[in-house]
């Protein structure tokens, strides 16, 4: 009896102890491994140990801008689709960057064997208005051809599987793919043309809020950043590795261990290791969006971003 009683009270305890976890929505515009830092930090219990009960939601970046401004998220995980709604005069603003470098590949068939020579082809490209679908434009203008003029570029939104079906079927000539539907794609004989990491330089995953919420719940904002950094630096510690595929393969399923592997060593390229990147690739893509919005007016990196929280997380942890 005294054991059973001991157990009962053990599991009252831990019942009452998850309740008390503070539910937190965070949209990702999808799966993919460039969120490899969420992953991380949730299967881990880095959330946990910082008072929330985390739980991704998978929403295009413009809807979750507004989802989050409405009331009915916490955070939106790409970065991109915060800036583009605080360019576009919103109240909202990115706190950490996980991603610096955009970890998309411009993909075709086999006998595409330059990029100049998509002229007169078709290609499929991410969300319509969507960063990425900006950026392609940007990556073609950088190796000579007019996305109005020299490509037919069609936004197909959906999941990169899809589109590497379509690339499959020969519905179009070349896709934009993240990992590891790009590697899918070179083991079904087709060609990665452009890494589009090694073109241009701004971030394109972390997460934001609105300004409402970094006024009125600080200390949630700056537990979200903690245990993301956790997520990072577990991450890039080495002897984590096997314990990093393991999870790359969960998330992913059903990737195996060697296209989890293959996978990691790409986002390695592009992760950061503190949360924060450089002012100056925060201006590309602020410019970016100004572009493509034909916003007129001036728009400086501190009106987008509030460094404020991540160097208060990066101090706690002794990043800095």
């Amino acid at each position: 009896l005294a054991l059973l009683l001991a157990f009962l009270l053990s599991f009252a305890a831990a019942g009452e102890s998850q309740s008390s976890l503070a539910k937190v929505r965070l949209a990702l515009p999808t799966k993919a491994v460039s969120f490899l830092a969420f992953y991380i930090a949730h299967r881990k219990g880095f959330y946990k140990d910082e008072g929330i009960e985390f739980e991704p939601i998978i929403m295009q970046p413009s809807l979750a801008s507004t989802a989050v401004l409405t009331g009915d998220l916490d955070y939106n995980g790409a970065v991109t689709g915060v800036i583009g709604a605080a360019v576009a005069g919103r109240p909202m603003k990115a706190v950490l960057f996980t991603v610096a470098r955009p970890l998309q590949y411009l993909m075709s068939r086999n006998d595409i064997k330059d990029a100049r020579d998509l002229k007169g082809k078709k290609i499929a490209g991410s969300s319509p208005g969507g960063t990425v679908t900006f950026l392609t434009k940007l990556v073609l203008r950088n190796v000579g051809l007019d996305s109005e003029r020299d490509v037919f570029l069609n936004p197909m939104g959906g999941t990169g599987a899809s589109r590497l079906a379509a690339l499959e079927s020969g519905v179009v000539d070349a896709v934009i793919l993240e990992s590891p539907e790009n590697f899918l794609a070179q083991r079904k004989g087709f060609r990665e043309l452009i890494f589009f990491g090694d073109q241009v330089e701004f971030p394109q995953n972390g997460f934001g809020t609105s300004e409402k919420k970094l006024k009125e719940n600080p200390d949630e904002v700056c537990r979200m950043v903690r245990a993301t950094l956790r997520g990072l630096a577990f991450t890039w510690d080495k002897r984590n590795q096997d314990q990093v595929i393991d999870i790359l393969m969960r998330e992913m399923k059903p990737i195996g261990a060697s296209l989890a592997n293959e996978s990691l060593g790409q986002v390695m390229r592009v992760i950061t290791k503190d949360g924060s990147v450089k002012s100056e690739s925060i201006q590309v893509l602020i410019d970016l969006v100004r572009e493509n919005a034909k916003v007129t007016w001036p728009v400086t990196v501190n009106q987008v971003v509030d460094f404020s929280f991540l160097e208060k997380a990066q101090k706690e942890l002794g990043m800095r």
